[in-house]
């Protein structure tokens, strides 16, 4: 039995804004969402605090039980999972790692049609890992043996049909080391032809050099969605989405937009000046981004895509409040375009 579908912006109950569009947040279990996604009295007792560096700082987080998923999708259709970006599901035994356990304990608070978006790991999508204080260049860096044995196939079984799709997080590229387009193109289509046909790829290139006609014809000959992410180093998410044509490439028929962090803002001053994610920080958020959104969910359905809108705390301090923002200039461009 799936979950209600009552539109409820102000009650942040997103999951019946438009049948082609999906609203969700990049992780969840935020015990800054009580009393907006969680319900106080629910978790007393447990919740777990955990420190995380970040940068040169520390910060005490505070995270729910995996039992809260319940509530989250009773708010959100989708819920982008970033912990496997850090690890494989199978180590090279084929025995299940911790993320695999985790991701099969969310799948037990799953129904209906609740959906995940997974983060590809990173020692299959990255051309360099963090090694020690530095990086080190990636001598897995788009092996498709590891992706399909290690990661797809473990990760469609588990979760079958709720699996909505997969990013490719490409990360940014210094000017004096990056991979010329041509060969990251071909590089790509190498490894698009060798892992298993799906129509839920898409990658997310977080180098503005390789939004270009080589890149994108790859994309285009194997259906992968390119994804628009308003993060850092990138432009904004009109000017990225017009590098393409104004197209969708994904032969699935979906599109993925991702708000990380404010434009020219780094990593690490977006945690620091976000946390712990419970209001919107004053003069963080980017009015244009919650614009230029509304704008591609009125494009995406006009082309007849889905459209998976993933925000995260970084982008302006509050993940759900800035889907509430999305949500009502999303309404409010509608009711426009109506009267």
């Amino acid at each position: 039995m799936g979950r209600p579908n009552d539109l409820d912006v102000e009650g942040y109950h997103f999951r019946g804004l438009h049948p082609d569009i999906f609203i969700g947040t990049a992780s969840d279990r935020y015990a800054g969402w009580i009393g907006q996604i969680y319900s106080k009295d629910l978790y007393q007792g447990r919740i777990i605090a955990r420190t995380r560096k970040v940068g040169e700082k520390s910060f005490k987080e505070t995270v729910l039980p995996v039992d809260s998923l319940g509530e989250y999708f009773d708010h959100f259709p989708v819920l982008e999972i970033d912990y496997t970006f850090y690890q494989l599901l199978l180590d090279p035994h084929g025995t299940p790692t911790q993320s695999f356990h985790v991701l099969k304990s969310y799948r037990e608070h799953m129904t209906g049609d609740d959906s995940l978006i997974l983060k590809v790991p990173q020692v299959v999508s990255a051309q360099k890992i963090r090694h020690g204080s530095g990086y080190a260049p990636n001598e897995t860096y788009l092996n498709p043996d590891i992706f399909t044995h290690r990661f797809y196939l473990p990760a469609t079984d588990l979760l079958g049909s709720h699996l909505r799709g997969f990013v490719f997080e490409q990360e940014y590229q210094r000017k004096d080391e990056r991979t010329p387009a041509p060969k990251l193109a071909g590089a790509l289509a190498g490894f698009f032809e060798a892992i298993p046909g799906d129509n839920r790829y898409h990658i997310e290139f977080r180098t503005e050099s390789y939004l270009n006609r080589a890149v994108f014809a790859v994309l285009e000959q194997f259906g992968i969605g390119q994804v628009l992410s308003h993060w850092t180093w990138l432009p904004e998410l009109s000017a990225q989405f017009a590098r393409s044509g104004h197209r969708f490439f994904n032969s699935g028929k979906e599109g993925i937009v991702r708000l990380m962090t404010p434009l020219g803002t780094r990593y690490e001053d977006a945690y620091a000046r976000a946390f712990p994610f419970n209001r919107l920080v004053e003069g963080m958020l980017q009015p244009r981004m919650i614009d230029e959104t509304a704008e591609l969910l009125k494009e995406g359905i006009r082309q007849n895509v889905r459209m998976n809108i993933i925000i995260n705390n970084r982008a302006g301090g509050n993940a759900p409040r800035i889907a509430q923002l999305i949500a009502e200039r999303f309404l409010s461009k509608r009711a426009d375009a109506v009267g």
